[in-house]
């Protein structure tokens, strides 16, 4: 039986096998679970607005702490991990690198500079004359101090851009501000450290390098610099011609590329033996960020640090601080924690303070600043930890570094909310809704129309919304064109460089018959109006996007969009613009003003003048900011001659002993639903004053016990009046709409606008469903642009 066989057979080393194989399962449940864990956990911290790699750290300091752990968890699977958290390292310095602009060094800006440099020396300095009497090595060594000083005055500028367009300021001034500044910040504390890791060698206790090596380095850095700004461009633009977009990249083009990045980043490791890590970085700068290739490998490399890498990193990091040996008895190590952070923290904001001054920066932009660029990350734990492996740092030592890093970006979130209310209050936001539009303010409306068909209804409504005649109201009658392959085949490029002309006979023919009768109408009939005429022409998925696009550019209050099906003469409905339902749904969602939705039932039969007497509206109020806005519009409806407005109130009769009262008492006792109630009762009572006491409106009032006497009050109103004015019913905990959202046709019109254009209701009583602007976002309203320096 020769060698092969005897192995094979042998007991003992099946059971190595099965050891083995027992032992890398055992490693990736734990990693399945660290991954899990810190999903659930983010999840968890997210409404504190807490980074990621909170959850991360908290996570992977946990887990590789547990004893049971530990102990399964053998040398080389530590090993293998620590290979894994050095090739990481690896590519993320070379992404930093890569995203960094190489004109920063041609075209410095100056103010970001000078807060970067103000901050970086100050923190610096303070690093250098403290820590030596912290005795964070074994033995004292000047390089070793210098190094953990740069260390400390850096910023971990990929992490704080994270966490600044996470908390959605990376548009505005200060967020822009902030990234910009610690890009350079980090610039300048890693290209310190390459000159440094170039004169000393860490590997031998930072002596001195000899003449010879140090030109052998910086030799082979010029070629690999050489290399990556002139070769590889050449390289990326072959690759991108000849792999368009669109198309997956050929797979021998990607590994050549890849090959020769390798190449050029191993150049110097593999010569001069200097460290992968900064060779990497040097490298990405220089090469090119354009290029399919560049953008590849870019959002790769992010996407498997955001899932696999980052989470993996925190729990090898656990596993190399070993809290066991954390000296948490001694008062000492506490001191060093409590100094290391009023390092960094107290170096940053005194210099963003000295560099405020000199600039101009108020004092509280000045320490936000200084606050957040105080922020270290994972290059910056991983340096600390190289020094603990390499016998230069005791492990407890090790633990204080570490836990002062994680506690720099732990308040980061606070101090980008306090950014956040400090920019609300000089900035308030501006709400594009007809309940806070200054009555001295034009009033400015998008009246989408699907064509000839909504012709009539559109003058009749643009009539009744006249108002005062000082100000004007401005009107963008919107035609709405679905861009099909045959329109598509009769678009013509214009004059100018975006513009574009339908050569289509229909749609000119239909669009000419709009614009003469509209402006026949305004000519005749009112001098208050300014009619513009605009065209959306897209595709259905993207339609509701223009709507929205057009909405913010010309600052409107108010989006009419006309309802997806049209009343045919006999009172049914047809599906003629069935399609345009989605478009609605998502323009409700996603407007940048207040919305209406127009069910046309009547209302364009009629020319209507100032001189007729012959439309009776109705407005349905019941509660919630949708009300509001609907009642908000009925002001200027009410002012019309041709209008007779009745303002009828739907009040929840609490004086009963049934269930739902009870229900509606113990609501009450909320204080969202006292603020929304008070803030109803409120600008009722306004509208009450200004129209209804003057006698320009009817007033009734309906006292109701639940959505069923909701529903039949409803149905008593059918043939009564002309049009129906309603909110689509954003309210607060309303009982008397309780359960209706349960059997919703088109949930888009709101339960009482629902009822409204049912078929079985009136067909002759036109609905106008209006959505007061939502303000949406984490800021809260605050436009994502705000300026606060």
């Amino acid at each position: 039986m020769d060698t092969e066989e005897r192995t094979a057979n042998d007991p003992r080393c099946t059971q190595v096998t099965v050891m083995k194989v027992a032992n890398i399962a055992f490693n990736m449940l734990i990693f399945i679970i660290t991954l899990a864990l810190c999903s659930v956990l983010h999840m968890l911290l997210r409404p504190y607005s807490q980074p990621r790699i909170i959850s991360e750290a908290i996570v992977g300091f946990f887990l590789s702490n547990l004893p049971f752990l530990r102990k399964n968890f053998n040398d080389d699977a530590n090993t293998a991990l620590g290979y894994v958290a050095e090739f990481g390292m690896i590519c993320h310095m070379f992404v930093i690198g890569l995203e960094i602009d190489p004109n920063i060094f041609v075209r410095i800006p100056i103010r970001e500079a000078k807060v970067a440099c103000t901050g970086l020396l100050i923190t610096f300095l303070l690093s250098l004359f403290i820590t030596p009497m912290l005795h964070l090595s074994y033995e004292p060594s000047i390089a070793f101090d210098v190094t953990v000083s740069l260390v400390l005055s850096g910023t971990a500028s990929p992490l704080l851009t994270r966490i600044i367009n996470d908390l959605k300021i990376g548009k505005s001034d200060i967020g822009r501000f902030l990234i910009s500044t610690a890009v350079i910040s980090d610039l300048i504390s890693i290209i310190v450290l390459t000159l440094g890791y170039i004169v000393f060698d860490p590997l031998d206790d930072f002596a001195f390098r000899k003449v010879r090596d140090i030109l052998l380095i910086l030799a082979v850095l010029v070629i690999q610099t050489i290399l990556a700004a002139k070769c590889i461009p050449f390289l990326m633009t072959w690759v991108d011609s000849h792999n368009p977009q669109g198309k997956l990249m050929k797979g021998p083009h990607l590994i050549v590329s890849i090959a020769s990045l390798v190449f050029v980043c191993s150049l110097s490791p593999w010569i001069a033996h200097f460290n992968m890590m900064l060779s990497t970085f040097l490298a990405g700068i220089v090469m090119p960020r354009d290029g399919r290739l560049s953008k590849l490998l870019t959002g790769k490399v992010k996407y498997f640090f955001g899932l696999l890498f980052f989470p993996v990193f925190m729990v090898w990091v656990g596993f190399q601080v070993d809290f066991s040996e954390f000296e948490s008895h001694n008062l000492f190590t506490w001191a060093s924690i409590a100094f290391l952070f009023a390092i960094i923290v107290g170096g940053k904001v005194f210099g963003s303070i000295i560099s405020g001054i000199m600039l101009g920066f108020h004092w509280q932009d000045s320490v936000a600043v200084g606050l957040l660029l105080g922020i270290k990350g994972h290059f910056h734990i991983f340096m600390v930890l190289l020094a603990e492996q390499r016998n230069i740092s005791s492990s407890s030592n090790s633990s204080a570094i570490v836990l002062v890093c994680f506690l720099t970006f732990i308040y980061a979130p606070m101090v980008v909310k306090s950014i956040i209310k400090r920019a609300r209050k000089r900035s308030p936001t501006q709400r594009m809704a007809l309940q806070w539009l200054n009555p001295s303010n034009e009033l400015r409306i998008v009246l989408c129309i699907h064509g000839l068909e909504n012709i009539q209804s559109t003058i009749n409504f643009m009539e009744i919304s006249q108002g005062p005649e000082e100000p004007q109201m401005t009107v963008y009658v919107n035609d709405l064109i679905e861009l099909t392959e045959t329109v598509a085949s009769t678009v013509a490029r214009g004059e100018g460089v975006d513009a574009m002309t339908i050569t289509d006979v229909g749609v000119i023919e239909m669009r000419e018959n709009i614009t003469n009768t509209i402006q026949a109408y305004v000519n005749d009939h009112c001098e208050g109006i300014d009619v513009q005429r605009t065209l959306t022409l897209c595709p259905m998925a993207t339609m509701h996007h223009e709507i929205c696009t057009l909405a913010e550019d010309m600052l409107v209050s108010l989006i009419i969009l006309p309802f997806h099906k049209n009343q045919q003469p006999d009172g049914k409905f047809n599906a003629n613009h069935l399609a345009f339902r989605s478009v609605n749904r998502k323009v409700l969602r996603y407007a940048p003003c207040s919305v209406g939705v127009l069910v046309d039932r009547g209302l364009g039969s009629n020319q209507l003048t100032g001189g007729t007497q012959c439309i009776k509206t109705a407005i349905i109020f019941i509660a919630g900011k949708d009300d509001r806005e609907a009642l908000a519009y009925a002001g200027r409806v009410a002012r019309h001659s041709g209008v007779k407005l009745t303002v009828i109130r739907f009040v929840l009769d609490t004086s009963g002993s049934n269930t739902s009262s009870r229900i509606t008492r113990s609501r009450a006792n909320t204080v969202e639903y006292e603020e929304e109630m008070k803030e109803d009762d409120e600008y009722f009572a306004e509208f009450y004053d200004r129209h209804v006491a003057t006698g320009h409106v009817a007033y009734m009032e309906k006292y109701l016990l639940n959505s069923g006497e909701t529903y039949s009050t409803i149905k008593s109103l059918e043939g009564e009046y002309s049009l129906f004015i309603v909110g689509r019913g954003e309210r607060v905990n309303s009982t008397l709409t309780a359960g209706m959202n349960d059997w919703e046709v088109c949930p888009e019109l709101g339960p009482i606008g629902d009822i409204l254009s049912a078929p079985d209701f009136s067909t002759t009583a036109s609905v106008l469903i209006i959505q007061q602007h939502k303000l949406r976002g984490k800021l809260q309203g605050l436009h994502e642009e705000f300026s606060i320096m």
